[in-house]
């Protein structure tokens, strides 16, 4: 008896020993690096550009940004769900091979050195990640948006965004003159936003990265929120390489964030996300993901820095 209660505390003990070190793990995991930005001046008024599919017209939220030597304009997504700016390999090879002074990869580090501009700011780093992903760029097609990378929250720890989506305009500015602004859950990066819809009080991770899409939660929320009405629609998503199956159906919900309430017409869930993503959201204790279609027509304030934000 006395060797199965010696057992027992032992397997109790390794499990929460297990417990405490799978949370640090997870903990460790999603703790972006530090921010080695560099920003400089600010930006008015850029103009948003959409990649539409032929299912969905706001599939993803560009920014046109300038390579600093070369006078050619290139774009980056604007995606809320990367910490981190980063930059697609691909065409960073295509670009150095048309201008080799302006673009060096050193062979000591995964960083690379490069200045960009978007409209006035100057955003640098000595060390900017790159990772094996993108197509070359199209020189000759001037219509191409050629997309050389992403643009990360870490820029968020440095200036205050407007997503102003009823006139397709983003500004990055230091200080806002608007009132009646909320707080909000500025986590590793990641932006939570409490919501309540019906009388469910929720936090929310607003990802701009799933621009496309209203709201998208589990499965379980997916039948809870939905309605009755409306045919089913399955796409097929892209994850860093990963094919996703991504299922919307009609939803008739107001969603509330503070003072300001939205319609919410359409709900998702998505299959074939990863464990650690799973893992992500219990650890966050986020319940779904927010993307940019649900703010059409409105504008929203994010001022990462103090955790404020405003909803118009």
């Amino acid at each position: 008896m006395k060797t199965f209660k010696k057992m027992l505390l032992i397997l109790v003990a390794i499990l929460i020993i297990s417990s405490i070190g799978g949370y640090f793990y997870f903990d460790q995991k999603f703790t972006p690096p530090e921010n080695y930005l560099q920003v400089a001046y600010y930006s008015d008024n850029i103009p948003i550009e959409w990649v539409s599919t032929n299912s969905n017209s706001h599939a993803a939220l560009l920014l046109p940004v300038n390579l600093k030597g070369i006078d050619k304009l290139f774009y980056m997504q604007l995606d809320f769900g990367s910490p981190t700016t980063i930059f697609y390999k691909a065409p960073l090879e295509s670009i150095r091979e048309k201008f080799p002074m302006q673009i060096s990869f050193p062979k000591k580090t995964n960083g690379i050195p490069l200045a960009l501009k978007l409209q006035n700011m100057q955003v640098s780093s000595n060390s900017f990640k790159v990772i094996d992903y993108g197509v070359k760029v199209d020189f000759e097609n001037k219509e191409n948006k050629n997309i050389i990378g992403t643009l990360g929250t870490d820029l968020l720890e440095k200036r205050i965004v407007t997503l102003d989506f009823k006139n397709d305009l983003c500004s990055f500015s230091e200080r806002v003159l608007a009132e009646g602004f909320s707080d909000f859950e500025f986590k590793k990066r990641r932006i939570l936003l409490p919501a309540t819809i019906g009388n469910e009080n929720l936090k929310f991770m607003y990802d701009s990265g799933t621009s496309g899409y209203e709201l998208i939660v589990s499965k379980e929320d997916w039948k809870k929120f939905r309605s009755g009405e409306g045919k089913e629609k399955t796409d097929k998503g892209n994850s860093w390489g990963n094919t996703l199956k991504i299922v919307s159906a009609p939803a008739n919900q107001k969603i509330q964030f503070v003072d300001t309430t939205l319609s919410l017409s359409e709900v998702t869930y998505i299959e074939g996300t990863s464990k650690i993503q799973h893992a992500l959201m219990a650890l966050s204790g986020m319940q779904g993901m927010i993307g940019n279609r649900l703010f059409l027509n409105h504008k929203i304030i994010l001022d990462c820095k103090n955790e404020k934000f405003k909803v118009e």
